[in-house]
């Protein structure tokens, strides 16, 4: 079935979840959802559970959080 992730058309299989989804674009974005600095959002910016099964059509889209870890100080603060 075709999804769209970060407007990027996609075949996934029946079934699919939006982890998968993800993966299918970009593995790199994947791990930055399970390392929790990123995270999805349906077509309405509603943020989604990786393991919500799609359906035909879904638009998602990968939010990448632009904080830095470590605690590392801000040098614009």
């Amino acid at each position: 079935m075709r999804v769209f992730v970060n407007a990027v058309p996609l075949e996934v299989g029946h079934g699919a979840d939006v982890r998968a989804a993800v993966l299918a674009l970009d593995a790199e974005l994947e791990r930055k959802l399970t390392a929790g600095a990123a995270f999805v959002t349906d077509a309405r910016g509603i943020e989604i559970p990786l393991e919500s099964a799609l359906a035909e059509g879904a638009i998602l889209r990968v939010v990448v959080s632009a904080r830095r870890g470590g605690g590392e100080p801000d040098a614009d603060a």
